[in-house]
């Protein structure tokens, strides 16, 4: 990636010298393609977890939602302790954490045991992931900042398909186990070359601006929704379980919102999504997301279920599909530069719809990867790659300084409430068909599954007209993106 090593003046690193850009932007890429990773590498290697570990039908989904669920609901705390406790500080804390976790995971030898480890890579990934996107924010100015995150959206998307292709080969060649073990000596050696590459935070911490109550609140509130939603293709949507921990979840939010507007140093500035770049950004976001993640794991069981794949076959299946959102990154970027964020993420939602539809068609038992999902996968993967960097540029485009981390913390908490509702959602649809919880999910499941998710991807085209700001309003903005300051 050609970004330019230029930096302002007494920009020093702790060790002496410079901070290289370019080291700097690999690392915090790196974390956060781990963070992405074991988020779908989980999906194919969940038959083998359950076999060894002996997880009952209903709890196999833990795998994933004891990860997905506190990692969502800590993330406003981890964006806001970012600017309030230091970049480098909580990066690395939220590193170390992650570390320890996957370690723990891969020598799980119970269901809980495994639960738990996977909430802890929770812990660290809401830490590491706002504080990685906090520090790239202020690092990079204009072009190189345009670069920077193309390159992040460009992991968010590309990074999902690489981790089922991933995991398919890590689950085929060694064992499930062998998904977390790999992050150990990718987390050791991040660890190093962030005290090398990465500025010492030259303030001390502030603990007594962290908005604790705020975040308490806010916690619980999401962590009810997620659950809600989780939970709800097994409980059904209409129970009093999914009934009452949403509405507790929304009524939580809902004072969460007003407690902010009267705090002085808040976890969350409530007015900031007035701005119809941030949330509208952030509303993207969770659409985005949902369609997102309901395709990878929905194109994972069809082609596991329906075409009798291997976890290795189904990993190189989403090779082209990382390729296809890497592309769709890199184009987003250049035309968010030229056209703004409104007509670029318009037109891609409207890709994805496209994409979304063929899936619909191509699912039937009779057919093949290459007619029934590849087309369509392809096509879904470029323009959410488009959608995901357009998101970034939207929702931080007009950061200070000193929101910088609050704004990463929403932007990654769209990407990972929406991922979850979608799944809930797609999943709850694909089964609808199904005669009872436990019977697999058939053809006529997995159509109906992707059509609502190619009308989510309708939608969310006709809403990024409404929402979004104007190319007139938004690039002047772009333009005068701040110059980049010392980390702290």
């Amino acid at each position: 990636m050609d970004l330019l090593d230029s930096h302002p003046p007494g920009h020093a690193r702790a060790t002496g010298g410079t901070p290289s850009r370019r080291g700097l932007l690999g690392v915090l890429l790196v974390a956060q393609l781990m963070v992405i990773l074991d988020i779908s590498a989980v999906n194919v290697a969940l038959p083998d977890m359950a076999e060894e570990l002996e997880l009952a039908g209903g709890d196999v989904g833990w795998v994933i939602t004891s990860y997905s669920m506190i990692f969502g609901s800590l993330l406003l705390l981890g964006g806001r302790a970012t600017d309030l406790l230091g970049r480098r500080r909580v990066f690395l804390a939220g590193l170390a954490v992650f570390t320890v976790a996957s370690l723990v995971s891969a020598l799980s030898l119970s269901a809980p045991m495994l639960f738990a480890a996977r909430a802890g890579q929770g812990l660290g990934a809401a830490m590491l992931s706002p504080a990685a996107l906090s520090i790239i924010t202020t690092a990079f100015q204009g072009k190189e900042r345009a670069k920077a995150l193309g390159a992040w959206g460009a992991v968010g998307g590309a990074g999902a398909a690489a981790g089922v292709l991933l995991g398919g080969v890590l689950t085929d060649v060694a064992d499930w186990r062998a998904i977390f073990y790999i992050n150990l000596p990718i987390g050791v050696a991040l660890a190093v070359a962030t005290l090398r590459v990465a500025p010492a935070d030259p303030a001390r911490p502030k603990w007594r601006g962290l908005d604790l109550r705020g975040a308490t609140l806010a916690t619980v509130s999401l962590a009810a929704v997620l659950y809600a939603t989780s939970q709800a293709g097994s409980a059904g949507w209409a129970s009093a379980q999914t009934l009452g921990l949403g509405l507790a979840g929304a009524v939580g939010l809902a004072g969460f919102a007003a407690l902010e507007r009267r705090t002085g140093q808040p976890l969350l500035r409530v007015e900031r999504l007035t701005d119809r770049a941030v949330g509208g950004g952030f509303v993207m976001m969770l659409m985005a997301s949902a369609v997102l993640f309901g395709m990878f794991l929905l194109s994972s069981l069809y082609l596991q279920n329906m075409l009798g794949t291997g976890p290795l076959q189904t990993g190189l299946a989403f090779l082209p599909v990382a390729i296809a959102a890497g592309v769709g990154a890199h184009v987003g970027s250049q035309l968010v530069n030229r056209l703004g964020v409104r007509v670029p993420m318009a037109g891609a939602f409207a890709a994805v719809a496209v994409g979304m539809l063929l899936l619909t068609a191509g699912a039937g038992r009779s057919g093949s990867y290459m007619v029934s999902l590849l087309p369509g996968m392809v096509l879904g993967g470029l323009g959410l790659g488009v959608v995901l960097v357009g998101v970034a540029f939207a929702v931080l485009t007009g950061a200070r300084d000193d929101e910088s981390g609050m704004l990463s913390g929403l932007n990654t908490t769209g990407h990972e409430v929406g991922g979850s509702f979608g799944v809930a959602v797609l999943v709850s649809i694909a089964t609808a068909a199904a005669e009872s919880g436990s019977s697999p999910i058939g053809a006529s499941g997995f159509a109906d599954a992707f059509l609502a998710a190619a009308v989510l991807a309708a939608l969310g085209s006709l809403t990024a007209l409404v929402v979004l700001p104007s190319a007139r309003t938004f690039l002047p903005q772009l333009r005068l993106a701040p110059a980049p300051i010392g980390m702290h």
